[in-house]
């Protein structure tokens, strides 16, 4: 089955939007994910929204390559957050024809926080974009069954969705269950990544393996068969896999290209292919 696959900011966050697109381009990619807000003090984002010349660079890239922006990202959905300050970002996803925001959620008042992604979801919808809300197991909404809830309370916005992460779904022991009868309009896309069978014990563990050291699909444990099986069908798949280690030992384009072999190996296999990609080894060098 022929899947579009996107490459995630993470994966090559060192890499500014213009040389990031150009690195997804030569790795086989044919869309990315942009962050244009930082998340943490020591992670960066990239403000298209407030920096022109950027924005023209980033642009003229997706031109020279033919890739799309697929998401925008990071929106964090906090006690204080004003929603309408949230305007020029939106605007920039349109101009870049970005089809949806990732937002997560970090408000500990659930009403509340159902509020605001309702909110959310009906300014993105002005610039013809979706909303994705991406569950965390150190958050107060750490698994899926707990994002259908929320956007079930926010009256179930048309453009408003969840984001199912790999490493997140299995780590926050949500189940293959929560994912029956959901279709493309409430899961639109998979962030795919691999891993050990289990996670670190300590918030710090569980934070470095998710924000830096994941493994490409198929080099860990994860159940990726059984969860791609039970998501919608066809829907884009974005390879959220940040590598420091890798990255420092081989490069940030070495990440890419690994990643995107090791995802078109994993789908082969899944698609019952008499002759399926061969197999893909780690570099070392």
């Amino acid at each position: 089955m022929a899947r579009d696959l996107a490459l995630a900011h993470l994966t090559t966050i060192t890499l500014s939007p213009p040389e990031m697109i150009r690195v997804a381009a030569r790795t086989g990619f044919q869309a990315v994910g942009l962050r244009l807000i930082r998340v943490t003090p020591t992670s960066p984002g990239y403000p298209l929204m407030d920096d022109p010349a950027s924005m023209r660079a980033t642009r003229s890239a997706l031109r020279e390559t033919g890739l799309r922006v697929h998401d925008i990202e990071f929106v964090k959905i906090e006690p204080g957050l004003d929603v309408s300050s949230l305007e020029s970002f939106c605007a920039a996803g349109a101009a870049l024809g970005a089809s949806r925001i990732i937002a997560a959620p970090y408000d500990p008042d659930l009403g509340r926080l159902a509020d605001r992604y309702a909110t959310l979801c009906a300014l993105a919808a002005g610039y013809g974009l979706g909303v994705v809300l991406e569950f965390f197991p150190w958050t107060v909404v750490p698994g899926l069954a707990d994002a259908l809830e929320i956007r079930r309370r926010a009256r179930a916005p048309a453009n408003g969705g969840v984001l199912v992460d790999a490493l997140h779904f299995y780590r926050s022991g949500s189940r293959l269950a929560d994912l029956d009868g959901q279709d493309a309009s409430v899961l639109p896309f998979l962030h795919l990544c691999d891993g050990p069978a289990r996670g670190g014990d300590t918030l710090q563990e569980r934070l470095l393996e998710a924000r830096a050291e994941r493994l490409a699909p198929g080099d860990g444990a994860l159940a990726l068969r059984a969860l791609i099986e039970k998501m919608p069908v066809g829907i884009p798949i974005s390879l959220e896999v940040p590598m420091d280690r890798m990255t420092a030992e081989c490069g940030v384009e070495a990440v890419a290209r690994h990643v995107h072999q090791a995802t078109i190996h994993l789908l082969g296999s899944l698609d019952g292919s008499s002759s399926p990609p061969a197999p893909h080894s780690t570099p070392t060098s």
